[in-house]
């Protein structure tokens, strides 16, 4: 694969950062489905500081994404313009004061219910089925087995478009079923997130049936990227997905989870068109079987190879 450089004049135009800008980085590498073209520049602040300076000086007309564990995005093969955002390890912590888990918002979902545990807080076992970090999870209010962060959530710490630091509380975020209202330039830096008293053994023990639950019934050894639709109001995406004949269908070299039909895989030869191609014909299945429309819950950023303004001139990411 080869790659163009960054837009004339995109770094001369960025402001002077503390941490790391990186010029055609891969982000194929950094998503579970290991598909994608590369970010024109990827930046990772070496702390809250460093990222609000970059906000407050950044141009207003250069893009930037939020990337943090990649798995729940789906990267175009034609990568992505303007400044891709990776909240590294400054922004992992994970503390504990009383029944509350303060957490980073590039803390590990799984993490922050392993440290819950360690600490006797009960309710938090079902972030363990999420693969994420903590400030997707709140973008989009991520749930499963019967919870949601909304079930757990005390306040976050944000930055505006802007850079400034804001406080939000549970009325500020508008938390609906894979959703939340904040503003999409707002970045989550933290959040604090309260259980209640629980057993570590109990709590243990809900742990391990969650993962059990989990290998059963999904292809966590995939290359994968969580579930690909949200749920409509009162019916599962997987059986629209299913009732629709999809399951196991295959476009290139990806393919519908035979396992679980809200789940696309990267057979080994996939391409981010072929993925995204495959869930359209899913959502086009599924409305002329059952007059829903399914919506996209994997977040997809970028461009096409073809698109004129693509970073990818030859080939195709295959890792």
């Amino acid at each position: 694969m080869s790659a163009r450089r960054a837009m004339p004049g995109l770094t001369d135009r960025l402001p002077r950062v503390r941490g790391r800008y990186d010029l055609s980085a891969d982000l194929g590498k950094m998503t579970w489905f290991r598909v994608g073209g590369p970010a024109e520049v990827l930046f990772t602040p070496a702390d809250t500081e460093d990222l609000a300076a970059f906000l407050k000086g950044r141009p207003e007309d250069v893009p930037v994404h939020i990337v943090g564990l990649g798995s729940n995005m789906l990267v175009r093969d034609g990568g992505v313009p303007g400044v891709v955002i990776h909240l590294g390890k400054p922004f992992s912590e994970i503390a504990v004061d009383g029944l509350t888990v303060r957490c980073g918002a590039g803390a590990i979902d799984a993490s922050v219910a392993i440290v819950a545990r360690d600490a006797a807080i009960a309710g938090m076992e079902f972030l363990t089925g999420i693969p994420g970090t903590i400030g997707g999870a709140l973008r989009m209010n991520a749930g499963a087995y019967e919870r949601e962060i909304k079930d757990v959530f005390t306040s976050t710490t944000a930055l505006d478009g802007r850079g400034n630091i804001q406080k939000l509380g549970p009325a500020d975020m508008g938390f609906g079923y894979r959703h939340t209202n904040v503003a999409e330039d707002w970045i989550f830096i933290g959040a604090e997130l309260t259980g209640t008293k629980g057993d570590r053994h109990a709590i243990t023990a809900r742990l391990r049936a969650i993962r059990a639950e989990r290998e059963q019934s999904q292809p966590t050894q995939a290359r994968t990227g969580g579930s690909t639709f949200a749920n409509p109001p009162g019916v599962k995406a997987w059986a629209l997905v299913d009732a629709a004949g999809c399951r196991g269908m295959v476009v290139g070299g990806a393919q519908v989870s035979p396992k679980h039909t809200n789940f696309l895989i990267n057979t080994g030869t996939a391409t981010a068109a072929d993925l995204e191609t495959l869930g359209e014909d899913i959502r086009r299945r599924v409305l002329e079987n059952s007059g829903i429309t399914l919506d996209w819950e994997i977040r997809r950023i970028g461009i096409g190879k073809d698109d004129p303004a693509a970073l990818v001139t030859v080939g195709s990411h295959d890792s």
